[in-house]
């Protein structure tokens, strides 16, 4: 009521007087009251369902057997097997399995339905002998777990990049330590495995996890950049798309998200008319945002030979297979297109703004395995001179020390760990 009384034109002359004083004061009081009962509900209802509500729901069934047939995967935010899943779900076809999934789409559906799609998650994992996750849930963390539960995370990022989980609990970024403490993201794992075990101690800081659980022998989504198949395929698919490529290379535009989960957008800094203009002839230009990206960059209709938005279209591992060039900033994508060892550029023109708002595992500047750039004209500059100034040897050491143990085989090794000698009665 306020607000549309500011907009009439006897506003500027009732402003000033004791009564709209009075009105304005009792409003904005008015206001702080419903914030101040609305957060303590929220605290009230967060303490309800973590402390009381999700752990008694894993009691009540954990009282059954466990089913030692069961495994069960858990997509937190997607509603479909996303690619950090997919080779261990379709290798566990091959055998004698009860396989159950979840979609608990974390972010992507009202409170209520959450809740339901989170209890009966639970109710199926209290029975479970083997379970796989590929990101952070303080859902599944809250839960009282049984000993013969063997919990597999899997993560949905290679290497060590930018710092997330209790990494982050001083940072802007993220919950603050005490809170994480109290409701933990990133517990009951039996093992995480990881790109390379030079990033073991980052994953067991920022997971707060005991010595041996982090685990760097690949990454099982890695296992599909070593199937010339599925880069033939990638390409047959690319041609589809922009069938009037003749022959240019592809750059690949591929950043990472701004801000928080919920309200993700996606970077607007790169000047695709300053690259049409420089590459027209050579190249063209695809973007891929981030999933969490709801608001995507527009592209103009005159560019539409040039550039396109693949994000719909193809996956980033289609995409990483068929790129010449990679342009991206704090994305862990870099470290799967190291496997491939071609130029990267990494577009930081807020760099200083994302070391205070969530920060890195290693120093940027020494880390990344391709040139720094804050302007379109110096990206522009390197691809004109990229035969010159691309130094494949940075891009392989930076792919030895953080991607080792991806070596076509994360899947294999993977079902080694976590089924031990149990596969060959299984198998179909």
């Amino acid at each position: 009521m306020l607000e549309k009384f500011k907009k009439t034109r006897i506003f500027p002359i009732v402003k000033e007087t004791a009564p709209y004083k009075a009105v304005r004061f009792l409003y904005y009081r008015n206001r702080r009251i419903k914030k101040k009962i609305k957060n303590k509900f929220t605290k009230l209802y967060k303490f309800y369902m973590f402390k009381v509500r999700y752990p008694w729901v894993y009691r009540i069934e954990a009282r059954k057997k466990i089913n030692a047939d069961k495994v069960v995967f858990i997509e937190g935010r997607m509603k479909y097997i996303t690619n950090s899943s997919e080779y261990i779900y379709n290798e566990l076809s091959n055998y004698n399995f009860d396989i159950r999934i979840h979609f608990l789409q974390m972010g992507f559906v009202k409170q209520k339905e959450y809740r339901r799609l989170c209890e009966n998650m639970i109710r199926d994992v209290a029975t479970a002998k083997y379970v796989f996750m590929n990101d952070a849930s303080n859902v599944f963390a809250c839960l009282p777990l049984r000993k013969e539960t063997v919990v597999t995370q899997l993560w949905h990022a290679c290497g060590a990049f930018k710092k997330f989980g209790l990494s982050t609990a001083d940072l802007i970024f993220g919950d603050d330590r005490k809170t994480q403490e109290k409701y933990p993201y990133h517990r009951n794992y039996t093992y995480v495995t990881v790109s390379s075990p030079e990033v073991e101690w980052a994953y067991s800081e920022a997971m707060n996890l005991k010595k041996g659980v982090a685990v760097g022998i690949g990454c099982s989504r890695t296992d599909f950049f070593y199937d010339e198949n599925n880069i033939r395929l990638a390409r047959e698919k690319m041609n589809k798309i922009f069938p009037d490529r003749n022959g240019r290379k592809i750059i690949l535009y591929a950043p990472t998200f701004r801000g928080r989960v919920s309200k993700a957008k996606m970077p607007d800094k790169l000047d695709i008319e300053g690259f049409y203009e420089a590459f027209k002839d050579e190249y063209i230009l695809v973007f891929k945002h981030h999933p969490f990206v709801k608001k995507k960059v527009k592209i103009e209709d005159k560019y539409k030979d040039f550039a396109i938005d693949c994000t719909d279209i193809m996956s980033i591992d289609d995409l990483l297979c068929v790129s010449d060039i990679c342009i991206s900033d704090y994305s862990s994508l870099v470290f799967e297109y190291s496997l491939f060892e071609k130029p990267m550029i990494f577009y930081a023109y807020d760099l200083n703004e994302y070391y205070d708002w969530r920060g890195f595992y290693y120093d940027y500047k020494d880390f990344v395995p391709g040139p720094i750039c804050m302007t379109n004209e110096e990206m522009i500059e390197y691809i004109r001179d990229i035969d010159r100034t691309f130094d494949r040897r940075k891009v392989m050491d930076f792919k030895n020390k953080f991607m080792s143990a991806c070596d076509g085989h994360a899947t294999e090794k993977i079902m080694k760990l976590v089924f031990k000698d149990n596969l060959d009665k299984y198998k179909k």
